[in-house]
């Protein structure tokens, strides 16, 4: 059973290999996703946020997005609504 790698592992690893269709790869990074959130849960490590920020990229590339539009969407975000630096905790009445 195959998944969604990074471009060089292939190359470094050997295998088969395919391009997906842009359906495809769509549900791909979003699978994908949830396994490299899921490993880094797991594992604490904040090496696995960089395998979670290439498969945001990814994904935001899907929308039409640059990484700084992304992040221009996201400070927007945070100007609005605040960050999570605060850590607050809510619980709605």
């Amino acid at each position: 059973m195959g998944k969604l790698v990074r471009d060089r592992i292939p190359e470094l690893f050997g295998g088969q290999t395919r391009l997906l269709n842009g359906e495809e790869y769509r549900a791909a990074l979003r699978a994908k996703l949830q396994e490299e959130v899921a490993e880094y849960l797991d594992s604490g490590e904040p090496e696995e946020l960089a395998d979670v920020l290439e498969v945001l990229r990814a994904l935001a590339d899907l929308h039409g997005l640059s990484p700084e539009e992304l992040e221009t969407l996201r400070r927007a975000k945070a100007d609005a609504r605040g960050s999570f630096a605060g850590r607050v905790w809510w619980t709605p009445t």
